[in-house]
């Protein structure tokens, strides 16, 4: 069996392929497997990292536009996709899969457009609570639409074709003790604040953060991780300087550039502040640590807001806009979580009904099933 797996630009997209496709290794260590993603992507380092192999295409962004430079832009765009088509047809002559997945970014798109073409059965897994462009301009062609949400089905023309999947998360997150998390981290009886605004960092929500800490550190009331990305790293330890915050003489509040061990830390944890990227939100939920979130408002069709108020509608999570919070108003919602306990008890457990554990195995299933059908 051979089985492409199409994807990029973020680990939100590409993450979810690797999972499946380890799986896949594991249990048919015969079946060849190839990734194909943008030449210029995140995914041309995070894939042989893996061990697969990858191939790739040359893809542009759409503007949705009408000034000048973007209308040629999108000009060019075109161009490009149909180059990226062509490519698409000779990676598929050459490797003749079995079965292509595809898990976003618009680098799936021409993979999935040509492999329909083609005859090839597909699939494509929609991580976010809405679809996204290279979604929908194959979702009413290929043959199995699987989303992380239930309540996704609707966005959809064919619903029978719609499986509600989950997101693939690492194992750790599942699995992860609290008790053995703490103790990991030398933790005591304090309760535990974690926040990451992901893996550049949102300056706005940095600089909000920066006012938080400043709270904190007046009451020393909370142990507090805040990660600030590799953007924010560079100018958020002087700032918080500047702002008055003394880290050194506050040990209980840290800030670092990154959360290499995030699934020890969350489950840890007793609050966790985040975006609403649908990676982060799985895991989260697959952690249930209770959490704020506040949803990115400059990505497209706001679908971070959406992901996020699936979350709130099951009493999973509380999002506050970021227009409508400042570091006071962000520590003044942890305060009145962290002193609700029996709150916090039923959104751990909403969050963990919610949480599809078995995700990878689900599409690993579906992968096999298509394979069959050819």
């Amino acid at each position: 069996m051979k089985v492409v797996f199409t994807c990029g630009g973020t680990g939100g997209h590409i993450n979810p392929a690797i999972a499946v496709a380890k799986l896949l290794r594991e249990r048919k260590p015969e079946t060849e497997i190839l990734f194909v993603g943008a030449d210029d992507g995140m995914e041309t380092d995070l894939v042989p990292r893996e061990g697969f192999r990858i191939e790739t295409v040359r893809i542009s962004n759409y503007l949705r536009s009408l000034k000048p430079a973007d209308i040629w832009h999108n000009m060019k765009a075109v161009v490009i996709i149909r180059q990226a088509l062509h490519r698409a047809n000779q990676i598929i002559r050459d490797f003749q899969p079995d079965v292509i997945l595809g898990t976003g970014g618009y680098a799936s798109y021409p993979m999935l457009r040509q492999g329909v073409k083609n005859g090839i059965p597909t699939a494509l897994h929609e991580a976010n609570a809405v679809p996204g462009l290279a979604t929908r301009l194959v979702c009413d062609k290929v043959d199995k639409i699987l989303v992380s949400f239930a309540e996704s089905r609707n966005e959809y023309k064919h619903a029978d074709r719609v499986i509600p999947v989950g997101m693939p998360v690492r194992e750790e997150f599942v699995f992860t003790k609290r008790e053995d998390a703490r103790k990991a981290l030398g933790l005591g009886d304090e309760p535990l604040i974690v926040s990451a605004w992901g893996s550049l960092g949102a300056r706005e929500m940095n600089k909000k953060i920066a006012q938080f800490m400043k709270l904190e550190c007046e009451e020393k009331r909370y142990r507090h991780i805040h990660a600030t990305g590799s953007f924010g790293w560079r100018w958020m330890p002087e700032y918080v300087r500047e702002h008055g915050v003394d880290l050194r003489a506050n040990p209980l509040v840290t800030m670092q550039e990154y959360i290499y061990n995030m699934p020890t830390v969350m489950a840890a944890a007793d609050l966790f502040i985040s975006r609403a990227g649908a990676s982060t939100l799985n895991e989260i939920a697959a952690a249930g640590t209770p959490c704020i979130i506040v949803p990115s408002p400059n990505v497209t069709n706001n679908h971070q807001e959406k992901n996020a108020r699936i979350l709130e509608q099951r009493g999973a999570a509380v999002v506050i806009r970021e227009n409508e919070c400042d570091g006071e108003t962000l520590y003044r919602a942890a305060k009145e979580l962290l002193e609700d306990k029996e709150r916090c008890a039923k959104m751990r457990s909403a969050l963990r009904e919610m949480a599809v554990i078995d995700s990878a195995e689900r599409i690993y299933q579906i992968i096999m099933q298509l394979a069959k059908s050819r």
